[in-house]
C-alpha cells in the first residue's frame, strides 16, 4: 500500500510526501481507514511501529472537514493525553508536520514549567490539544480549559500512565468528555487495569495488534557483556571509544547512576549528557536536543525519562544497567533498528543480574549471545543480600542463574517506558 491508497485529502498528502513518507506502516494502514469511518479503535503497538500517524492523520482530516462547514471561534476538537512531557511534545510536532498545510492550531501543555505561556495561548483558541494528565487536570480546575467540545480522544501509552501512577487522573480526566466522542487507545501492554478502562471508554471498537511486545525486532543485533559491577564504567568506556559507535542511549536503573556515568565518560573526553525526573524540563529538552542535533553522541537515560524518544538512526542502544522488568527490555532496544535500518543492543550483566537476563531471554524466547571480546570479563560471583553479608554461589557456571535461596531474590518493581512516529 502507499499513501494514495488512504484517501486522504491532497493538503495532508503533501505535507507528508514533503517529509518523505512513501508507504504506511502496518498500523497505519490498519489503523486509519477505520478512524476515518469514525470507528473507535483499540492498539496494542509499542513505540516505533508509527502509531502517532495513524490516530493524527485521520484526527486532522476529520477536523478540517468541520473548518470547512462550520466557521467559530476555535475550540478543543481533539485531545490526546500521554504520560511524559517529551513524548507530548513529540506528539504535538507530529500535528503540526502533517497538519502543515491546514489551517489548524495544536497546543501541548505539560508541567515543570510556568503554566501562564499555556494559558495564554489556550486563551487565543486551539483546535488540538496535547497534555500530561497532571497539567491538564490543574488548568480544567481552573477553568481555563473546557473539554465540552471534544470530538476526538487519544490515550497513548496506557500502559506506561498506569505504570507512572496516573491512571486515577485519566479517570477524572474523561468524567469532562463528552459521552459522544470518538476514541483511541494505544498500550503496549494490556494489564488488568487498562483492559478494565478500554472496556469501559470505547464503543465497540477495531482492535490492531502489531509488534507484540514479547517479541524483538530482528534487524537489532543483541548481545550482552559478562562484567562485574565495578567494572562496568570501564567497559562501556572502551565501547564508546570505539568511533563505530555513532549515538548511544545508556540506560541506568537510577538518577544518581546516570549522573555518574556522565561524569566518568566526561573525565575520558567523552561528550555525554544525562536525562532523568530531577532535571529541569528545560535541561531535559536541551540534552535531548543536543543528542538529537549530534551535538554530543551520548545520551544517559532512566527509564521514567525515556519513555517516548524519538530519536532518528540511534545506532546503539547500551544497557548499563539490566532492568528489572523484561517487557523494558524490549522497549529500552525497541529505541533503535527503526525506519528499516539496523541497530545494536548491548546489554552489561553482572552476577547479581542474571536473574534479570534470564527472565528476559524467556520472554524474547532467545538467548542473547555473549561477547567474549571483553576486556573485563566476570570475576566476582558473590550474592550482596540486604543485610550486608555475602555468599558465594557453589556453582558460578549453573543454569538456574537466581541464588538458591528465595530468601535472595530480589522482588521486581515496575519500571515504566521515535525516528517521529509517522509514515516510514
Amino acid at each position: 500500500m502507499i499513501i494514495d491508497d488512504l484517501n486522504l485529502i491532497e493538503p495532508i498528502q503533501k505535507a507528508l510526501k514533503s517529509e518523505g513518507y512513501t508507504n504506511p506502516t502496518p498500523i497505519q494502514e490498519m489503523a486509519i481507514p477505520c478512524l476515518l469511518e469514525g470507528r473507535d479503535l483499540l492498539g496494542c503497538a509499542q513505540t516505533g511501529t508509527g502509531k502517532t500517524a495513524a490516530f493524527a492523520i485521520p484526527i486532522l482530516q476529520g477536523l478540517s472537514y468541520e473548518q470547512r462547514v462550520i466557521q467559530e471561534r476555535r475550540q478543543i476538537k481533539a485531545l490526546i493525553v500521554a504520560p511524559t512531557r517529551e513524548l507530548a511534545i513529540q506528539i504535538g510536532e507530529s500535528f503540526r508536520i502533517y497538519g502543515a498545510n491546514l489551517n489548524i492550531k495544536t497546543l501541548v501543555i505539560y508541567g515543570g514549567v510556568s503554566q501562564h505561556p499555556q494559558t495564554n495561548d489556550l486563551a487565543r483558541g486551539i483546535d488540538i490539544l496535547v497534555a500530561t494528565p497532571g497539567r491538564l487536570l490543574d488548568l480544567i480546575q481552573q477553568r481555563f480549559i473546557s473539554l465540552e467540545q471534544v470530538k476526538y480522544f487519544v490515550l497513548d501509552e496506557a500502559d506506561r500512565l498506569l505504570d507512572m501512577g496516573m491512571i486515577i487522573d485519566v479517570r477524572k480526566i474523561i468524567t469532562y468528555l463528552p459521552k459522544e466522542r470518538q476514541t483511541m487507545c494505544f498500550s503496549a501492554t494490556m494489564p488488568d487495569e487498562i483492559a478494565k478502562l478500554t472496556t469501559a471508554i470505547l464503543k465497540n471498537p477495531v482492535k490492531i495488534e502489531i509488534t507484540p511486545v514479547a517479541s524483538t525486532v530482528d534487524i537489532i543485533r543483541q548481545e550482552v557483556f559478562f562484567v562485574d559491577k565495578i567494572n562496568k564504567v570501564k567497559l562501556l568506556i572502551s565501547i564508546l571509544k570505539d568511533k563505530s559507535v555513532e549515538t548511544a542511549l545508556v540506560f541506568s536503573r537510577t538518577k544518581h547512576g546516570a549522573n555518574k556515568i556522565v561524569q566518568s565518560l566526561e573525565k575520558e573526553g567523552l561528550s555525554a549528557q544525562a536525562i532523568h525526573g530531577n532535571k529541569s524540563q528545560n535541561a531535559r529538552q536541551l540534552a535531548l536536543s543536543n543528542f538529537k542535533e549530534r551535538k554530543i553522541r551520548i545520551l544517559v537515560a532512566t527509564d521514567i525519562a525515556a519513555r517516548g524518544l524519538d530519536i532518528d538512526k540511534l545506532s546503539h542502544v547500551i544497557n548499563f544497567d539490566l532492568p528489572e522488568v523484561p517487557e523494558t527490555y524490549v522497549h529500552r532496544i525497541g529505541r533503535t533498528g527503526r525506519a528499516g535500518l539496523s541497530g545494536i543492543a548491548i546489554s552489561f550483566c553482572d552476577y547479581e543480574e542474571k536473574s534479570f537476563l534470564r527472565d528476559i531471554q524467556k520472554l524474547i524466547a532467545k538467548t542473547i549471545p555473549e561477547n567474549t571480546d571483553n576486556p573485563y570479563p566476570l570475576m566476582d560471583t558473590t550474592i550482596k543480600p540486604k543485610d550486608g553479608s555475602l555468599r558465594r554461589s557453589s556453582n558460578s557456571r549453573s543454569k538456574d542463574f537466581r541464588p538458591s535461596s528465595s530468601k535472595y531474590k530480589k522482588k521486581p518493581e515496575k519500571v515504566g517506558d521515535n525516528r517521529r512516529d509517522g509514515i516510514k
